[in-house]
């Protein structure tokens, strides 16, 4: 249902007031945390686990550069990066932080694609692998030329393969209804964007089933996630009806394809997507930062920033909280492990673009029974070459995905190629988590 504006006024001006508190929350955010009354240590960086590289990565100056979404199954605490530098998904074990296979397609996933390649074709963005999540001993990973695979993780073979359009854009993010054996796919970089039914077989097969258009969103489509709850998936719009600061969390029937409902979320541009089961509780992660006007915000702008984390309810679509103090990324994780949520934080006012200079990007952590933010943890972001030697040029890595094990509590993050963080040279995976040393 469409937030009621008396529901509405009152969210955001508990937004404008959190602002008032920004200063005295950061200077909390780098030391301990209380949740629930019990003292909790301070999150940092554990450990790295570098990442191989592929003959693909000769796209990317010969390292991890280019990739995107994670996913951690909880079951076998196994983790999953769509690695698109090295043209495979890579595999970690969060249990004990190391390496175990990459994983390819078969025909291979598209890699990193340049921007005149993608051009040339008649896109936006073709690159892939780009988003990954598990069922079972089943693999679903997206690719450019709106392709969509499963994987079976006892063999890696391909078992299944499809489209969801001819568009030669990537199809982007994606979730599973494990009721209803239904895939929802985004096509994120297509004008206007648009969602896709699959269906799966026993077997890992799929089929397209149905087409959802998202005529009213004029900024991209972002993440969907499944919520057993209500037996819905959820989809966040960046943009609605080309009015920038106004968003929105939709509701869809995973039978019919129908949007069902509709929830405005203004000053964020929601981007990241997770559910807190146990609350039904959604946390929304923003792509912009907006003033305390609500405009954009920029690093000249006479306004003062203001970043929010969003949450929201998913039965009434209230929005319960617009959390102050971190930052825009693409990937927000729910950890049933420790009741917090966490948000690759990739820019904002504390972490300057990638695009223009190498700079910490952030780690949020936010506990989702206060609703506040504990910690902002330095991570890295890498910019952008594009000029001079060939053999060195490389997109922007930007630390913009994360994925959370509730076993040990490990927050796993991708950082591209870097000689900041040991073990990164040609990219890893960075282990955040709280010391046991902390606790002596």
């Amino acid at each position: 249902m469409l937030e009621t504006h008396s529901a509405l006024c009152a969210s955001l001006k508990k937004y404008v007031i959190y602002s008032a508190l920004a200063a005295a929350a950061l200077l909390m955010a780098g030391t301990t945390a209380w949740a629930d009354g019990k003292r909790e240590t301070a999150v940092k960086l554990l450990t790295t686990i570098p990442v191989p590289t592929t003959a693909a990565a000769s796209t990317t100056a010969g390292a991890l550069y280019s990739y995107d979404i994670s996913w951690i199954d909880q079951a076998t605490q196994l983790y999953y990066l769509a690695d698109r530098s090295n043209a495979v998904v890579d595999v970690a074990d969060a249990a004990n932080n190391t390496f175990v296979t990459q994983l390819p397609a078969n025909p291979p996933f598209a890699g990193f694609v340049p921007t005149a390649v993608c051009t040339a074709r008649g896109g936006a963005n073709c690159s892939g692998p780009n988003g990954v999540t598990v069922f079972g001993n089943l693999l679903f990973v997206t690719d450019g030329g709106s392709r969509v695979v499963t994987i079976n993780l006892t063999n890696g073979a391909t078992v299944g393969d499809t489209t969801t359009s001819s568009s030669p854009n990537r199809a982007d993010e994606l979730a599973f209804d494990p009721r209803d054996r239904k895939l929802l796919v985004i096509n994120n970089a297509d004008t206007p964007p648009f969602a896709t039914l699959i269906d799966v077989d026993a077997n890992g097969g799929l089929t397209r089933s149905l087409t959802i258009p998202l005529s009213f969103a004029t900024n991209g489509a972002e993440q969907p996630v499944w919520d057993p709850g209500t037996q819905r998936f959820f989809l966040t719009i960046p943009e609605v009806n080309g009015n920038t600061p106004e968003g929105a969390v939709i509701k869809i029937n995973p039978i019919t394809g129908v949007i069902e409902a509709s929830t405005a979320v203004f000053v964020c541009s929601p981007a990241g997507l997770t559910l807190n089961p146990t609350t039904d509780e959604l946390g929304v992660g923003c792509n912009v930062v907006f003033d305390t006007a609500g405009n954009p915000w920029s690093a000249t702008d006479p306004v003062t920033a203001n970043p929010v984390f969003v949450i929201m309810d998913a039965k009434t679509g209230f929005i319960e909280d617009y959390v102050p103090n971190v930052g825009v990324g693409d990937e927000v994780w729910f950890n049933s492990g420790d009741g917090h949520y966490y948000g690759a934080f990739s820019g904002g006012p504390l972490a300057p673009a990638p695009a223009t200079v190498q700079g910490p990007a952030t780690l949020g952590v936010i506990d989702a029974f206060s609703q506040s933010v504990d910690q902002l943890v330095p991570t890295l972001n890498i910019p952008a070459v594009t000029t001079g030697d060939p053999s060195v040029q490389h997109p922007a890595g930007t630390a913009h995905s994360v994925a959370v094990d509730a076993k040990n509590n490990h927050a796993l993050m991708p950082l591209a190629a870097n000689n900041v963080f040991e073990g990164c040279t040609l990219g890893c995976i960075a282990v955040y988590g709280r010391s046991d040393k902390d606790q002596d």
